[in-house]
């Protein structure tokens, strides 16, 4: 699934992309491969037919929360200037900086045991967050390797793999049946509503000082519900004073 901004939401797309996601993943254990996923070369094998249901779930447990995560090569981060999967197309491994993620959920919703055993697991977690290296990891945790074998994204901040459409029914309802406010794609940010006079002047890009409300990052919205900007709100005691970031306009 893949959120697409369109016109003036596109000034938005930062904010979208800093949202949760989650994924339905499947990891099949004993095996590790050059990718760690199913499309790379098997470098080694084992037998994960002692990995039980339990084991599986207490190293799911053990990930949750904040941490680290070593990025792949097979992945689009750059190292000067060059993604790092050009490199390792290349026969090329350069060292590289653990990113810190967070897991918010990791369900285990099926187990088959096995020498190859395969699990069926939701994952909730950070922007960024590579499942592949996920994978990886808890084969790793459980001594027998593992790769991601399967991975469908079912939902992106406030948006849902069910919600969503194919390319072909875009083709055939048209964007416009399709299209949500800009508002829709930044939910999770808490709101200030602006009078009219504060609207205009956040409009114009300049600061604005309201009473008390919610610090950090806000969606700055005028009294009839259209949202004007994304703002970061600064404490001035009682007061904040919102810096627009990103203006939609009028």
């Amino acid at each position: 699934m893949l959120v697409l901004a369109v016109g003036r939401a596109t000034r938005l797309s930062r904010y979208v992309l800093e949202g949760s996601k989650t994924y339905r993943a499947e990891m099949t254990l004993g095996k590790t491969t050059t990718t760690q996923d199913a499309d790379g070369e098997v470098v080694a094998t084992a037998d994960a037919s002692s990995i039980s249901r339990p084991l599986v779930e207490g190293a799911l447990k053990r990930r949750l929360g904040p941490g680290y995560q070593l990025p792949p090569m097979v992945s689009a981060i750059k190292r000067d200037g060059v993604p790092l999967y050009r490199l390792a197309r290349r026969g090329e491994e350069v060292a590289r900086a653990p990113r810190p993620l967070t897991f918010h959920r990791l369900d285990l919703l099926e187990f088959r045991p096995g020498r190859q055993a395969v699990a069926m697991l939701d994952v909730e977690c950070s922007a960024g967050t590579y499942v592949r290296t996920l994978c990886a990891d808890l084969g790793d945790d459980l001594g027998v390797g593992a790769h991601l074998s399967f991975l469908v994204r079912t939902a992106s901040g406030p948006f849902r793999l069910e919600d969503a459409c194919t390319l072909e029914e875009l083709t055939e309802q048209g964007l416009s049946r399709r299209l949500l406010p800009p508002a829709a794609g930044v939910a999770a940010w808490p709101r200030v509503i602006l009078e009219d006079d504060e609207a205009r002047r956040i409009l114009q890009g300049r600061p604005v000082t309201v009473g008390a409300g919610p610090g950090g990052t806000v969606q700055v919205a005028a009294r009839d519900g259209r949202l004007l900007a994304m703002a970061e709100a600064v404490s001035l005691g009682e007061r904040r004073r919102l810096l627009p970031r990103v203006v939609l306009g009028s």
